[in-house]
C-alpha cells in the first residue's frame, strides 16, 4: 500500500496500480503534489500557470470512475503538465513571450485534448524559453528555471520547465515539444526519460503557429520509460486534422522485448567538442547495451554539420521573421536575442530558404544509407555539461571555445530527417550531476526505441534517484 505522505514519488503507472486497488485517490494526489509544488516550486520557476482547482474537480470525477472500475484509460487520475508552448483551453498560454502574454486559447491543443480525454488531471503550465528557440529557460515574462540538482544550473531548453517539475516530484508526466532537442537535452540534464517521436507519430491541431514547420513535435518526459510508453498509447494516434498522422502506420507501444540490434555509436560530430564527463558516462551506457545483446560499434556518420547548422539558422530566423510580422508593434514585445534573430530572418532570400530545405532531403538520403546497415544511432542527448541557469549557452567544452549551439550540435539532425529518438539516463557525473544519451531510429522506429528502454531501464534503474532539493 502507498503512504499518502509520498504520492508525489509514485510513477503514473503505480499511481493507476493504487486507484485499482483503493489505496489512494486522485484526490489525495492533487492535495500531496499542491503542497509539494507550493515549498519546492519558488526554488526551481517550473511552473508558471497552475489550475489545481480544476485538477481536484477533475479528480473527484476521476475518483468516481476508478470506483465504477471504469477508468478512462491507465493514465485517469493521473497529473500532468503542460510546457507553456502547447495551448490548453481556458488557460492562459504564452510560449514564454510577452506577444502571448494575456492570452487564454478556447480549446486544447490535440495532444492535450486526448491527455484530458484519457482522464489526465492537467495540473498547470511550466516555463519555457521565448518562443522556443534558446537552449536555456529564461523569459522576460516568467524569469529563470532552474535545475533541481543544482539550482545555480539550468535544467536546459527549451522544456526546462518541464524536466524541472517532473525532476522534482512535481508530478511524474510532462507533456513537452522537441524542435531541435528540446525534449532530450533537458531530460538528460535532469536524470529523465524523454521521447521525441518521429514526424507524424503525434498529431497536432488548435496550437500556436509553426516557426518550425513540421521539425518541432510534442512528446513526453516522465521518471521511467513505462509512464512514457502510457502517453504515447493516448497521445501518439492518427488524426484527420494533422495529414502527416494519417501517413505512418500507428503502434500500440506494446512492451514485449526488443530484437537484438546494430547500433553506430557516434561519440563526436565531427571535430565539435565534448565534455569528457559525458564521453566517458555514454561511452559506458554502449557496454550495458552490448551485455543485453545489442551489438554496438563506435563510427561517424556522413553528415556535412556544418552545412546542417547554417540550414537549421535559416529555418528558424525565417520562421520567427514571419511570426513577429504577424504582430504589430513587436520590436517592443520582445527580448534582444529574439530581436536580433528576427532582424536576420529579415534578410535571408527564397533562394536560401529552398537551399535549407535541400539540405533537409539530403540529410534524409544521408541517414537512409546508414539505417540500411544499423538500427540505431547511438550518441550523447548533449555535448556540454549544465551551465549557470541565466546563461544562454556554455562558451567553453572540454576547454575549447563554443557558440550558442555548441552545446546541442547531437539533437537538431533528428528534427531535421523527422527521425525518432529516446534520451536515456547514463551514469552520473562524479559531482552526481545527470547524465544522458540518445537512441536515434528512422521514422517509424518509436515502439523499438521504447522497447530498448524499458530493457536498458531494467539495468539501470533511475526511477528513484531523486535531487537533493526534493529527497
Amino acid at each position: 500500500m502507498v503512504s499518502t505522505n509520498n504520492l508525489w514519488a509514485c510513477s503514473a503507472s503505480e499511481l493507476a496500480h493504487a486507484y485499482a486497488g483503493g489505496d489512494c485517490s486522485p484526490a489525495d494526489v492533487i492535495d500531496c503534489l499542491a503542497h509539494r509544488i507550493e515549498t519546492i516550486n519558488p526554488h526551481l520557476n517550473a511552473f508558471v500557470t497552475l489550475d489545481l482547482e480544476g485538477a481536484r474537480a477533475a479528480a473527484v470525477a476521476s475518483e468516481a470512475r476508478w470506483r465504477a472500475g471504469a477508468p478512462l484509460s491507465a493514465l485517469d487520475g493521473v497529473p500532468v503538465s503542460i510546457k507553456d508552448n502547447l495551448t490548453v483551453g481556458g488557460m492562459r498560454s504564452t510560449w514564454g513571450s510577452a506577444l502571448y502574454a494575456q492570452f487564454v486559447p478556447d480549446a486544447d491543443e490535440l495532444p492535450v485534448a486526448r491527455l484530458r480525454a484519457a482522464g489526465a488531471l492537467i495540473l498547470g503550465k511550466t516555463n519555457c524559453p521565448e518562443l522556443t528557440v534558446h537552449g536555456y529557460t529564461d523569459n522576460l515574462l516568467f524569469g529563470v528555471t532552474r535545475n533541481p540538482w543544482d539550482t545555480a544550473l539550468t535544467p536546459g531548453g527549451s522544456s526546462g520547465g518541464a524536466a524541472a517539475a517532473v525532476s522534482a516530484g512535481l508530478g511524474p508526466i510532462a507533456l513537452a515539444t522537441d524542435g531541435g532537442g528540446s525534449i532530450r537535452r533537458p531530460a538528460s540534464y535532469t536524470g529523465l526519460v524523454g521521447l521525441k517521436p518521429s514526424r507524424g507519430r503525434v498529431a497536432r491541431a488548435n496550437g500556436f503557429p509553426s516557426v518550425l514547420l513540421d521539425c518541432e513535435v510534442v512528446g513526453p518526459i516522465a521518471r521511467t520509460v513505462e509512464d512514457m510508453r502510457l502517453v504515447m498509447q493516448v497521445i501518439g494516434q492518427p488524426d484527420g486534422q494533422d495529414p502527416l498522422s494519417t501517413l505512418l502506420s500507428h503502434e500500440t507501444f506494446e512492451c514485449d522485448a526488443p530484437r537484438a540490434c546494430r547500433i553506430l555509436h557516434v561519440p563526436q560530430f565531427g571535430d565539435a567538442p565534448v565534455d569528457r564527463e559525458i564521453t566517458d558516462s555514454v561511452t559506458a551506457a554502449t557496454r550495458t547495451l552490448e551485455s543485453l545483446g545489442h551489438r554496438v560499434e563506435t563510427g561517424t556518420v556522413p553528415l556535412d554539420f556544418d552545412a546542417l547548422g547554417q540550414s537549421w539558422s535559416v529555418l528558424s530566423q525565417t520562421g520567427l521573421r514571419w511570426l513577429a510580422d504577424r504582430h504589430a508593434g513587436w520590436e517592443s514585445q520582445v527580448g534582444p536575442a529574439i530581436a536580433s534573430l528576427i532582424a536576420a530572418g529579415g534578410t535571408l532570400s527564397a533562394v536560401q530558404y529552398y537551399e535549407a530545405l535541400e539540405q533537409f532531403a539530403q540529410l534524409k538520403r544521408d541517414l537512409a544509407r546508414v539505417f540500411e546497415r544499423y538500427d540505431v544511432i547511438l550518441t550523447p542527448s548533449a555535448a556540454a555539461m549544465p551551465w549557470p541557469a541565466a546563461d544562454a549557452y556554455p562558451p567553453v567544452i572540454d576547454g575549447h571555445d563554443v557558440g550558442p549551439r555548441g552545446h546541442a550540435v547531437f539533437t537538431a539532425f533528428v528534427n531535421m530527417s523527422g527521425c525518432a529518438a529516446i534520451n536515456l539516463p547514463a551514469a552520473p557525473a562524479p559531482n552526481r550531476m545527470p547524465i544522458g544519451f540518445q537512441l536515434v531510429g528512422p521514422v517509424g522506429s518509436d515502439g523499438l526505441l521504447c522497447k530498448l528502454g524499458l530493457q536498458y531501464e531494467d539495468t539501470f534503474d533511475n526511477s528513484r534517484s531523486w535531487p537533493p532539493l526534493c529527497g
